[in-house]
This record gives C-alpha cells, sequence and structure tokens, in this order.
C-alpha cells in the first residue's frame, strides 16, 4: 500500500491522576471510548485509541496517571504508564490549570524530559480559571524542566476549546507510515476489557470513599445468543465483607442502578441488546494479588509499533 502522503503515528497521553486524559480522548475521537470519572486513578491499563481519517491515522494510548504507589495495583498502573512513553512518536503532556502545579507533576516532567520525545504541552481546564498569569506561571516551570516541548496549548477537554487547533498540531508532527489498524477499529482492547470499564465506570460513578478503588471487574462469560442479545455475566470484587452489601444496595437497588447504566453504554458501543447479569464477590486484598491483578488489569508491559 502507497503512503500517498498518509500519516501515522502513536501519541502517548502523560500526567498525573484526573488531569483529564480520558476526557480528551474522547472529545478528540468524537465519542466515548475510555471510561472517566472525577476520581482519580480510574484508568488502570493502558488503552489503546484509534483515530482513522482519509489521509492520517492516531493511534492515542490511554494511560493511568502516574503518582506514587501504595498497593501492587499502583505498582502496575505506574509501570503501565512509564512504559508508555517509549517508543511512541508524540506525548502530550497534560496538567491541571485549576489545580496548579503539584509535585506529582514535576515527577511527569522528569519523565517525559527523559524520554527525549517532541512532546507538546497542553494545560487542560483552562475554562475553570481566570487568572492568566496562574496559567503562565505554571507554563514556564514545566518548559524549564522539558527541553523537548514544541508547542503549549490551553484547552478545555470539557468544552472542546483549542481541540481542532490540537489535532492539526498532531497531524503535523507526525511522520508519513503505515496504518497500522483497520479504519473501522476504534481501540486494540478486546469486548471483555471494554465491557469490564463501562461497568467499572458505574461503579465510581455511583459509590463513594473507598468503594469504588477497592473494586474490580471480570468478565466470566460473553456470548451471542440464538435472538441475536449479547449475554454478559460479569464479576463484582470487592476487598471486605462489608462492601459487599453497599455494591448490591437495599434490596438490591445499587446493583440494579450499575447494571442498567453500565448495558445502556454497552448496547450503545455494541448497536445490539445486552443482558447483563451481574454478581459481587469478596477478594481479600485482591489489589496486592497478582493472579486476580492478571485477570482484572490484562495486565502485561505492550510494545508499540516495532517493538519499540
Amino acid at each position: 500500500m502507497e503512503n500517498n502522503g498518509f500519516k501515522s503515528g502513536f501519541v502517548a497521553l502523560a500526567g498525573k491522576p484526573n488531569v483529564g486524559k480520558s476526557t480528551l480522548i474522547n472529545a478528540l475521537l468524537g465519542q466515548k471510548v475510555v471510561i472517566v470519572s472525577d476520581k482519580p486513578q480510574t484508568t488502570r491499563n493502558r488503552v489503546n485509541c484509534i483515530l482513522t481519517e482519509d489521509h492520517y491515522q492516531i493511534v492515542f494510548v490511554d494511560t493511568p496517571g502516574i503518582h506514587k504507589p501504595i498497593r501492587k495495583i499502583g505498582e502496575y498502573m505506574v509501570n503501565i504508564a512509564i512504559n508508555a512513553l517509549k517508543g511512541v512518536d508524540l506525548i502530550l503532556f497534560i496538567i491541571d490549570a485549576k489545580d496548579g502545579l503539584r509535585n506529582s507533576d514535576l515527577r511527569v516532567a522528569e519523565l517525559v524530559d527523559k524520554s527525549k520525545i517532541p512532546t507538546i504541552l497542553l494545560v487542560n481546564k483552562v475554562d475553570l480559571v481566570k487568572d492568566k498569569e496562574k496559567i503562565n506561571l505554571m507554563t514556564e516551570k514545566i518548559q524549564s524542566l522539558c527541553s523537548n516541548i514544541l508547542k503549549t496549548i490551553e484547552i478545555s477537554a470539557l468544552t472542546g476549546k483549542n481541540l481542532f487547533e490540537l489535532k492539526q498540531s498532531i497531524i503535523d508532527l507526525l511522520p508519513e507510515g503505515p496504518q497500522y489498524y483497520p479504519e473501522d477499529m476504534i481501540t486494540d482492547k478486546p469486548s471483555r476489557f471494554i465491557i469490564s470499564e463501562l461497568i467499572r465506570e458505574k461503579i465510581f460513578h455511583l459509590t463513594k470513599e473507598e468503594i469504588p478503588h477497592s473494586s474490580g471487574v471480570v468478565i466470566e462469560e460473553l456470548k451471542e445468543r440464538e435472538n441475536g442479545v449479547l449475554y454478559v455475566r460479569a464479576e463484582i470484587y470487592v476487598e471486605k465483607k462489608s462492601q459487599k452489601p453497599i455494591i448490591i444496595g437495599k434490596n438490591g437497588s445499587m446493583i440494579k442502578k450499575i447494571g442498567q447504566l453500565a448495558r445502556q453504554d454497552i448496547e450503545e458501543l455494541f448497536e445490539r441488546k445486552v443482558y447483563l447479569d451481574l454478581y459481587v464477590k469478596v477478594r481479600e486484598k485482591w489489589r496486592d494479588d497478582k493472579n486476580i491483578l492478571n485477570n482484572v488489569m490484562e495486565y502485561k508491559v505492550e510494545e508499540t509499533k516495532d517493538g519499540k
């Protein structure tokens, strides 16, 4: 296949937890591909999200926020994020205008600088900040720490501010190359992973305190029935017996709500009717259990193009 000016490449998003990486990817793709929540450390795994147009293909690499890990699951998440910065064509380093610079931003800046990969600095959530001087001081500080920043763009992933400019900047910086994925493919993750993520997102939205981070979802069964309905059997893991009744809710009200909202998203994504069967199981200290983490997170250090 001849290139004919076709551009393509891998673009990794880097930033501390909750800076809006997943929201930005969904906005750039024009549809919901990765889960979002207002709670930090929602993203647990690397997800390649693919935007294909006539003359380009951008593979956005969504990663967990880089933070100081406490549990084994945190170590996995940080390793995934750090490895995602290797062998890509471009990095989008995102900072939060509303939150200001924290030590976690400086840790990310150090990793981005070490990567030596061309980087665009994105100041997200500028719609929430009126103090222009605050934004200028933030960008100056990061630019002084990262020698590989090519340009800075102030954006709002939520309102869409400057996202067209961002997309054009990405395309301009990408090399000519092949189409890595089929044009109708929007993510490299299997259906089981995407469905488990959609269920987990509802748990993040509907529960509070330690419940969201203590929960995990595994798809035990996924099959299409003769009537065309997609049958999904999923297990929700929690760490304590006291957490199980919270997930289930009074008279099953909470798990019913989780199921209803998740099913709507799954049906929209797969464009078919879905029967969703949810079960709750107690798995003590599952976030420190390597065997369970392999199931919940599909953890592995993935390679980028050309095995880099």
